[in-house]
């Protein structure tokens, strides 16, 4: 499904070191908030856990507290220094808590959420079936899983202008669509429906999509990517390239947005296995009193 690999010990350092920074630049996370906001209507009952995937500074999560206020709302994050900014949103009077911990290993008992939501998190996690697995082992049965994550079009004005100047990986790759609905499918979540949206952000130089990615925190995280510094005329070479595909006066960059949601299975519902085949799981306590005697 992927031939790459996300370097995750690097995505938590530049996210970290892009906390004080992050929503000075964060205009598309914020639209695509609002978007993502909109799934969460087909959840019609009140809930009473609400967990925030890669909250970030929690402006989310608190949008979260304020549509649920009975609910206990967490805003969950690998980077220690978001969930220090994350606080400025959260409520004196019915404040949201905030737990450092990893998508793939959420500190979250069996079958206990009931709304799992994740704004542009999800595309730094390659293990999908790690991921979608951990996501059906907390949802509770009919819980809504709501996400969004970007495709593989994000950013193909700078790639192709990188790929113009050398053949290193400068800019993080993004799993397809139909990847991530397999995931799902696999993992056993049920009614997956996923969209996509292209956006065009424009910039009067090259650098200053570089200044906002930087600001972000969202640059490459490739585990294959060369280390240590660009040459000095590579990077010129490819701010030539970019320069040569302006629009109207400016420089274009692509943002391929999926958005998705799905709902937790029933108990024992069965779900794909690496080599093909199915497995399906139950409480022991279910099966007391089943054997025929």
């Amino acid at each position: 499904m992927s031939g790459f690999h996300v370097d995750r010990a690097q995505v938590r350092r530049h996210f970290g070191r892009a906390a004080h920074s992050y929503e000075r630049h964060a205009a598309l996370q914020r639209e695509v908030q609002e978007t993502l906001l909109g799934r969460l209507d087909f959840y019609l009952e009140e809930p009473s856990l609400v967990v925030d995937v890669g909250a970030g500074p929690g402006r989310g999560t608190a949008q979260l507290k304020k549509r649920w206020p009975k609910a206990r709302v967490i805003a969950l994050d690998a980077a220690l220094p978001m969930l220090r900014e994350a606080k400025r949103h959260s409520g004196w009077l019915k404040p949201f808590q905030r737990v450092c911990a990893d998508a793939t290993a959420l500190p979250l008992p069996d079958h206990s959420v009931d709304v799992l939501h994740s704004n542009l998190c999800f595309q730094w996690i390659d293990d999908l079936p790690a991921l979608f697995g951990e996501c059906v082992r907390v949802l509770r049965p009919g819980g809504l899983l709501a996400f969004s994550t970007f495709g593989p079009d994000t950013l193909k004005e700078l790639r192709a202008a990188w790929a113009a100047a050398d053949g290193q990986p400068h800019v993080s790759r993004f799993l397809d669509m139909h990847d991530v609905g397999d995931a799902m499918i696999n993992a056993g979540l049920r009614d997956p429906v996923l969209d996509v949206d292209r956006y065009t952000l424009t910039y009067s130089a090259p650098r200053k999509l570089l200044e906002e990615l930087q600001g972000l925190g969202a640059t490459n995280a490739d585990a294959a990517r060369a280390r240590g510094l660009t040459r000095k005329s590579r990077y010129r070479a490819m701010l030539d390239a970019y320069e040569a595909m302006r629009v109207d006066g400016r420089i274009p960059a692509t943002w391929e947005v999926v958005t998705a949601h799905a709902w937790g299975p029933p108990p024992g519902q069965s779900r794909r296995t690496p080599g093909g085949g199915e497995i399906a799981s139950f409480s022991i306590d279910s099966l007391r009193g089943s054997r025929r005697r």
